[in-house]
């Protein structure tokens, strides 16, 4: 494989690509990795590679010209047509798949930039591709380039002594890799698990699958959402003690104070369907409860009549899921009920959430992410609102702490009634693994 390095700082490479595998690689021919600077293609006696951004704003821009001719002077002598990576903050993040994907490349050419980034229209002239490590923003591109070699020449058959050390790593089948050991057997008396001396090969393959499966789950459970699973997995997951931020998380149908048609304040009537669909849904996610609150005495009736028939009448003895769903419901007369009863249960008050198919004042009503507000139920309690009519009252909303984002904010079309709505906010929140 040969990789092209396009960089204002060609010595950055210096030490990484003098030592240890990576050194090794370069010394037998297996890859090439060569240095480029754009300062060398540069017109002015100075060297220039940048300039200030049209529009304003801090920093200086890596201009068009010099990185241009650079990547055009790289393409030429390329003896196949060259993979373009841009190494760049809003780029596609990097993992383990398209790592393989790049390691079947011959020739790569990775654009280190630097400042407040390129000129887009770069862009424009060359089929580049911008990848990025994660979430965070580095002083340049260089780390991260070296970062995505390291990856890349792993995978080149050779590059290490035992080719099969790159397939039981890390996220090589999705999963974080099982604990390792080695000499001596008990150390600070901690013993290696038996199961590694036996000599028992297929026990060894079952005890290395399930600590993988086990450190996935704790660490990343987000991964264990594209891997394959067995009976066997699923079984062992399942069996797993763990914290779940669900028993945190009470939703509220809300009936009054709600908004029809005419954007008024008014009172619902409370429905079949949205007890029981609501019901279901914050049993399956494991929730504290679901709060369906009318302050009107002829809904309360049908409610406390509903939840007979379903729990201790014939309904729950002919459905026994539907039963142990419809007990999460707790009737009550207004949102400040609901508050005190999860007080109660809890020794402190509950955030109060709210949820509007509409952005709200972001004044009064401060949005929170999906991924904040699940971290925040692993260690507080937590109100959900759910609007009836034609959503939540002002009076409601503006007393929230916050308000989750509309499901579909962008969609043209956003008009689910409030037991899809409700379930899907539970899935972002919650998921099968959270």
């Amino acid at each position: 494989m040969k990789i092209s390095l396009l960089t204002l700082f060609p010595e950055f490479f210096d030490s990484p690509l003098s030592c240890g595998l990576m050194q090794r690689a370069c010394a037998s021919g297996l890859v090439e990795i060569t240095r480029h600077n754009p300062r060398a293609y540069a017109d002015d006696k100075r060297q220039s590679v940048d300039d200030r951004p049209y529009g304003g704003g801090p920093g200086m821009i890596m201009s068009p010209g010099p990185m241009e001719k650079a990547l055009h002077s790289l393409i030429r002598r390329s003896s196949s047509p060259p993979r373009l990576l841009c190494l760049s903050p809003r780029g596609r993040r990097l993992d383990q798949e398209l790592i393989r994907e790049l390691a079947l490349e011959k020739e790569l050419i990775l654009i280190c930039g630097r400042y407040e980034g390129i000129d887009a229209r770069l862009n424009d002239l060359f089929r580049m591709e911008e990848l990025s490590l994660g979430d965070f923003v580095l002083n340049g591109g260089e780390s991260a380039a070296l970062a995505l070699c390291e990856a890349v020449c792993r995978l080149l058959p050779g590059f290490m002594g035992h080719d099969e050390s790159g397939q039981e790593e890390s996220f090589s089948s999705g999963l974080l890799e099982y604990p390792q050991y080695t000499r001596p057997e008990n150390y600070a008396g901690l013993r290696v698990p038996d199961v590694l001396l036996s000599g028992d090969h297929a026990g060894i393959a079952r005890w290395r699958r399930q600590e993988s499966l086990l450190a996935t789950l704790e660490r990343r459970p987000d991964l264990l959402d594209s891997v394959p699973l067995s009976g066997e997995d699923l079984e062992l997951l399942r069996s797993r003690p763990r914290k779940l931020p669900g028993p945190n998380l009470y939703l509220a149908l809300l009936h009054y104070p709600v908004l029809d048609k005419e954007q008024k304040s008014v009172c619902s009537s409370l429905t079949n369907l949205d007890v029981h669909d609501l019901a279901r849904s914050s049993r399956a996610y494991g929730l504290g409860g679901f709060f369906a609150i009318t302050p009107l005495e002829d809904q309360r009736l049908i409610l406390q009549e509903l939840l007979r028939h379903w729990i201790s009448g014939p309904g729950g003895a002919s459905n026994p899921d539907r039963r142990e769903a419809l007990t999460r419901v707790i009737p009550a007369r207004d949102l400040e009920e609901a508050v005190s009863l999860v007080r109660e249960r809890h020794g402190s008050p509950p955030l109060i959430w709210g949820s509007s198919a509409r952005m709200t004042n972001p004044a009064t009503s401060p949005t929170i992410s999906f991924d904040e507000a699940r971290k925040i139920l692993y260690r507080h309690p937590v109100i959900l609102l759910l609007g009836t009519g034609h959503g939540l009252a002002p009076e409601i909303t503006d007393h929230c702490e916050a308000m989750l984002p509309p499901l579909r904010r962008i969609a043209p079309y956003n008009h689910l009634s409030v037991r899809c709505a409700g379930t899907v906010l539970l899935d972002r929140l919650l998921g099968e693994w959270g």
